[in-house]
């Protein structure tokens, strides 16, 4: 199988070793990714991020490829039963491309909004392993340890610590390419970074006393300044793109759609459109597989469509807005200093939703995003000539400053019509 991608040019799947993509591709659970926006709500801010978890998925397979090429260029140091085999070569080809089949609609937003929904990584083992999937077949028919093998890697554990870091680590084959697939499609430079050195950059650690397998490193004379950049690209992204108020607020206006939506559906109303997961949570039940499986983007946007016309008015006035792009306006937070404070601007906020005749429990709201892009319990290792690794926050002043710290943005987020309300109590 040979594919044009918009981010890696050519993409081909032909060795043995990644003959299980393209049958793994024709399986429904993966087709469903078509049809989830990889971004979410972002198009609403930058209109072309209109790009799938389909293509994500397969640009991760692709960068893994990549990764197991320079892998088997520097695993001669390893024992020959820590080194990459063909079948682990498979089993980790095959996580890459499945570590996100168990996202719901509109991305991380649908997982975050179901009352007591369960995170995509519990649903995308529960895929694998469930043996009434088309996907888990295929694993199987292939190799019948290979579905538990495949979930543990997409869970970031395996007996090989660097195999391990390349599903789920510091720089995995993921984070490589959603930052230049979101970067591209959004059209900003800021998730650029050099894959090509990082990769030629890429080392393993040394083999400690134990003989435990090592963890990936990175070459402490070429490596630095790429994964400098690499760190720096993802906090970048997450300031300017991920956290955009646009999206964020538009998320705001979908989770509001659904707890209402839920809260009708539990007092026992009927909607004009329905959706077996969201019945479900209603009735306090978490959703079946083959009920979640049915959820798409285009699904949940629909029913959103349908609800327009709904009998209870905030849920039609919600979905209208949101289907005519009227979005809830946002003030930045960020020098709150304490959580009374935030709790302050809400009150005020809510006075003014009351005074308006909106019920705040869905016009108003606190909106809180953070992210470490490089966490303190990363452990990346930087190997020198001589033998010698420090960790890569001692080596690099960038980095070292980075480590550890939280980017956060506190907004509040209510409907257009308070902001001037709420800006002058704000300012009083």
């Amino acid at each position: 199988m040979i594919l044009r991608d918009a981010v890696h040019g050519l993409v081909a799947f032909e060795s043995e070793e990644d003959a299980i993509i393209p049958q793994l591709l024709e399986t429904r659970e993966l087709q469903r990714l078509r049809r989830i926006r990889q971004l979410g709500l972002t198009s609403l801010a930058f209109p072309g991020a209109e790009h799938t978890r389909f293509s994500h998925a397969l640009g991760a397979a692709h960068v893994m490829k990549r990764f197991v090429a320079r892998l088997r260029q520097i695993d001669q140091s390893l024992p020959f039963w820590q080194r990459l085999t063909s079948e682990r070569a498979r089993d980790v080809i095959a996580a890459a491309l499945l570590h996100d089949v168990g996202h719901g609609p509109l991305s991380h937003l649908f997982e975050e909004a179901m009352p007591g929904g369960e995170r995509h990584e519990r649903w995308t083992t529960r895929i694998i392993l469930d043996e009434s999937t088309e996907l888990s077949t295929v694993l199987r028919r292939d190799d019948p340890g290979l579905p538990r093998r495949v979930a543990e890697l997409v869970e970031g554990r395996h007996e090989l610590k660097y195999l391990a870091n390349l599903v789920s680590g510091t720089f995995d084959a993921d984070r490589c390419d959603y930052l230049l697939r979101d970067a591209h499609a959004t059209g900003v430079t800021y998730g650029s970074f050099d894959l090509d050195w990082l990769l030629r950059s890429l080392r393993l650690e040394p083999v400690g006393a134990t003989g435990n397998a090592p963890g990936l490193a990175i070459d402490g004379m070429k490596g630095i300044t790429a994964i400098e950049s690499f760190l720096l690209a993802r906090l970048f992204m997450f300031q300017q793109v991920y956290f955009h108020k646009s999206t964020r607020a538009a998320e705001g206006m979908v989770r509001s759609i659904l707890r209402r939506a839920v809260e009708l559906l539990a007092g026992g109303e009927r909607l004009p459109a329905r959706l077996a997961a969201l019945e479900s949570a209603a009735s306090g039940r978490s959703p079946t597989l083959g009920e979640y499986l049915d959820l798409d983007d285009n699904v949940l946007l629909g029913a959103i469509h349908a609800w327009e016309h709904a009998k209870d008015p905030v849920l039609s006035d919600l979905c209208k807005r949101l289907r005519s792009r009227a979005l809830f306006k946002t003030i930045e937070l960020d020098g709150v200093e304490s959580e009374s404070s935030a709790e302050a601007a809400l009150a005020i906020a809510t006075e003014a939703a009351n005074a308006r005749g909106l019920d705040p429990r869905y016009f108003v709201s606190v909106d809180r995003a953070s992210d470490t892009p490089y966490p303190a319990s990363a452990d990346l290792k930087v190997i020198f000539p001589d033998g010698r690794s420090r960790d890569l926050a001692e080596v690099s002043f960038l980095l070292g400053r980075l480590k550890g710290q939280t980017l956060s943005r506190t907004r509040l987020v209510f409907a257009a019509e308070l902001r001037d309300d709420i800006k002058g109590a704000l300012g009083r």
